[in-house]
């Protein structure tokens, strides 16, 4: 069902976009350019009608849409199917560095140097 109706709202999506493509350019925004569908004067032709009804249906299938996959989630949540914090992390017997993350990056320091560098002065 949801592929029929995805499959559906695509091809109203082209057709919407074609016949947007076709229709003639007035100029200005919003209809200013003379007549159009906020005049009195515009009466609709078939493109406008065409376009007006793929629209009504490009939104009915939108709608359609998110009424089947809110009932197919259920509400759950993506979080919900990960595993737990404790079972992802292998465990290991390393020590916490004190350097924080990233520094297996460094270079590992040889047995006899100091653990910190040495302060000025001293």
């Amino acid at each position: 069902m949801e592929n029929l109706v995805l499959t559906v709202h695509l091809i109203l999506a082209l057709l919407l976009i074609g016949v947007v493509l076709l229709q003639r350019s007035e100029g200005g925004g919003l209809g200013m350019g003379g007549g159009g569908v906020m005049s009195a004067r515009g009466a609709a032709t078939a493109l406008t009608k065409v376009t007006w009804a793929l629209a009504v249906a490009f939104i009915v299938t939108s709608i359609t849409l998110t009424v089947l996959a809110a009932q197919k989630s259920a509400g759950g949540s993506v979080l919900d199917s990960l595993p737990a914090a404790s079972e992802s992390a292998p465990a290991t017997d390393a020590p916490a560095s004190p350097l924080g993350a990233g520094s297996d990056l460094l270079p590992p320091a040889p047995a006899d140097a100091p653990a910190a560098p040495p302060r000025a002065g001293e």
